[in-house]
Formats: structure tokens, C-alpha cells, sequence
């Protein structure tokens, strides 16, 4: 196990550097900040310089740290004759727990700054009694809470644009996956058409070849093999003009092996990613024991139900776990996917319903059971597919 070393950011090394000969500096020409407020020798301004100076080097990495330090380095400073540097570094400390802090902390310290500010402003006055003391209120004011203020701004602003950038990559990668979708449904549909037509001509040429054999006629003969030759120029021509239409969508593309039911992880750790800004967790619950392979067409088939349904989590579930479960018991192979359902905040990406027909139909193909629907606060999908070779519908 390799000991992780600790490297401040060299910003924060100019920062602590310049903090400490600055305020080293005005002590030496003797520029302090709280006159004769003080009980201890003028050196002693130095001691709450030189602890709170470092605590620049870890302003990012432990802010609740560096702000404690800052908090009774500056309040001891209050005791001396007092050092301008001093100020300043709790100023920047206080502006970098917020910035860096946890969400917890970036929300209280301004409240609590602005709190404090008012206390000390009305302590002041009551105990005072003179304009001048108002003062004292400004400067706690620009000391604690403007920084503490100045840093929400910052990381609200930061975590905006890093929302709208999450929000705009999800939308395209969902515009992807639409893309991709129309391809792939596309193609299938010039397959069943090439299936079809092809099917067609081959059992006309299988019923005139069977005619021209059986009959024992010259004429009966040539009448068939017309027929046959029209046929076979026919499907030869649709054949070729589909598969051109086929190489066409997927020139430039090369060759990807059948997804299956081990790249399930990989699907889900990429759903994973995409769902984080909307408050989606996801879950694999693989109980598939260990045995013969599936059928190629059942992991096809169950990899894209998966594959659908966590596009539709990602389109329209509400923030929550999203639960995946693939099982293998008898001769069924089930898949079952969970997702939160109910009313989700923001506008939801456009839905045509054809993802739910496209998954029906892979499994009513493979003489399989498809069912879909809400349950509660739950969208439940189900699927059985047939787990052996042989009970595979063509």
C-alpha cells in the first residue's frame, strides 16, 4: 500500500509565503491594528501571524482545520498590538472554507457569519453608546461575513455551471441513445423486410421446382423455370438493394462484437454516471448460477431490455435506486428492472413508447413473456426468456 504524500497547491504556497512577509513587514515598521488595545509586548503580534500563515497550505484540503486555527489565531491577535497579515489570512481562510468546505459548511457560514456580525454591531452600540462604535460592526462585517459571503456566491455560481454542464451532457448522450435507437430499429426493419421478400421468391422457386420435378411436361417444365428465374433475379435485386442500404448506415463503422449479459457491470456503471446529477443510484443483482452459455439470442435480447429500461430510468425516473435483476432458474432467464416512479422536478425527455413495443417484441420473438408497468412508487419491468438452446422461437 503506497503512503499518499501531501503537495499544496502552489498557489497556496505563494499565498502563505506573501501573508507571513507582509504581515512580518508591518510589524517591522510598526503598522498595527489595534493601537492600544493590547496586554502583551508588540512582539507577541508575531505568534498569531505565524500560526494562522501556514494554514494557507491546507486551505483547500482541510478548511474546517484552517478555520479553526484562523478563528483564535485572530482572536488572540485582538490581545496584542495586532497585525494587518493576521486579518487578512483569516479573511482568505474564511472565503476558502466556504469555497472548498463540505455543502454543510457552505451554507451555515454565511448564515452565521451574518449572525455574528449583527450581535457584535448591537453589542457595540448598546455597550459604546457612540457612532464610532458602529465601526467595530463594519469591519466584523468585512472581516467575517463579506468573505464567507463572496464564497457562496463563487460556489453556487461553480456548482450551476457544472449542473448545467452535467444536464447538457446527459441530454446529448440521451439524443445519442435516441440516434442510435432509430439506426438499430431501422436496420431491423429492412431485415424483416429482406426476410420477408426473400422468403417470399424461395418458396415460389421451392414450389415450381417441385412442380417442374414431379410433372413430366415439357411445357409444365418451362412454365416453372420462367417462374423461377423471375424469382430469383426478383430477391436477387432486393437482396442486393438492401444490403447496400445496410453497408450505407454503417460505412465508416467498424465491426462490434453481440453485447451479452457480462457487459451488464459496463451498462450499468455508465448509467451510473449519466444519472448521478438527477439523483439516480443503480444496482446490479446478478443470480444467474454457473452452467451452459445462453443462447446468443436471449443475451442479445435481455442485454437490450436492460439496456432500454435504464433509458427510460434516465429519462423519466424519479430521483432514488434503480434496481436490475438478472436470474436463471429451470429453463426461464429473468430480468426484472425497478425503478423509482412518481413525480420528478425538471423537464423529462421526450417519450414515443416505442422502446417498450421494440422490448415486447424481442421477447414475444423468442417465445418469451414482456410485462411493464407502474407498481406504486415503483416501474417495474419484466422479462422471461427461454434459457435453452432448444426452446429458442425462430
Amino acid at each position: 500500500m503506497q503512503s499518499r504524500t501531501f503537495s499544496p497547491h502552489r498557489d497556496d504556497v505563494l499565498l502563505a509565503v506573501v501573508s507571513v512577509l507582509a504581515g512580518v513587514l508591518l510589524w517591522t515598521v510598526g503598522v498595527y491594528s489595534t493601537g492600544n488595545r493590547h496586554f502583551f509586548p508588540a512582539w507577541a503580534a508575531l505568534v498569531p501571524l505565524l500560526a494562522i500563515g501556514p494554514m494557507e497550505l491546507l486551505r483547500r484540503t482541510a478548511p474546517r482545520l484552517t478555520l479553526a486555527v484562523g478563528t483564535v489565531a485572530v482572536v488572540a491577535d485582538q490581545f496584542t498590538v495586532g497585525n494587518l497579515g493576521t486579518v487578512i489570512v483569516f479573511t482568505d481562510l474564511m472565503y476558502a472554507a466556504v469555497v472548498y468546505g463540505t455543502p454543510a459548511m457552505a451554507r451555515r457560514l454565511p448564515v452565521s457569519t451574518g449572525l455574528i456580525t449583527v450581535v457584535v454591531t448591537v453589542a457595540a452600540v448598546a455597550w459604546l453608546r457612540t457612532p464610532q462604535s458602529l465601526m467595530i460592526g463594519i469591519v466584523t462585517g468585512i472581516v467575517c461575513f463579506g468573505p464567507a459571503l463572496t464564497g457562496a456566491t463563487l460556489r453556487n455560481h461553480r456548482e450551476a455551471a457544472e449542473a448545467a454542464r452535467l444536464r447538457a451532457g446527459q441530454t446529448a448522450l440521451l439524443a445519442e441513445m435516441d440516434r442510435t435507437q432509430a439506426v438499430a430499429a431501422e436496420r431491423a426493419r429492412m431485415a424483416r423486410e429482406l426476410h420477408d421478400m426473400v422468403a417470399n421468391h424461395l418458396s415460389a422457386i421451392a414450389i415450381h421446382s417441385t412442380a417442374a420435378l414431379s410433372i413430366d411436361s415439357p411445357a409444365t417444365s418451362r412454365e416453372a423455370l420462367g417462374v423461377i428465374r423471375e424469382n430469383s433475379v426478383q430477391g436477387l435485386a432486393e437482396m442486393r438493394r438492401l444490403i447496400g442500404l445496410l453497408r450505407e448506415a454503417g460505412a465508416g463503422q467498424e465491426a462490434v462484437p453481440v453485447p451479452s449479459l457480462d457487459g451488464l457491470e459496463a451498462l450499468l456503471e455508465q448509467a451510473r454516471t449519466n444519472g448521478a446529477a438527477s439523483g439516480l443510484e443503480f444496482v446490479l443483482h446478478d443470480a444467474r448460477p454457473a452452467g451452459p452459455p445462453l443462447p446468443a439470442p436471449v443475451e442479445l435480447a435481455a442485454y437490450r431490455i436492460v439496456q432500454e429500461s435504464l433509458t427510460n430510468a434516465l429519462k423519466h425516473a424519479a430521483a432514488g435506486s434503480v434496481a436490475v435483476r438478472v436470474a436463471r432458474e429451470g429453463g426461464l432467464l429473468t430480468v426484472a428492472v425497478d425503478s423509482p416512479y412518481g413525480d420528478r422536478p425538471g423537464p423529462r425527455a421526450p417519450g414515443s413508447g416505442a422502446g417498450l413495443v421494440g422490448m415486447r417484441e424481442r421477447a414475444q420473438l423468442l417465445g418469451g413473456r414482456f410485462t411493464a408497468g407502474p407498481r406504486g412508487p415503483v416501474w417495474q419491468v419484466r422479462a422471461e426468456l427461454p434459457a435453452q438452446e432448444g426452446t429458442v422461437a425462430e
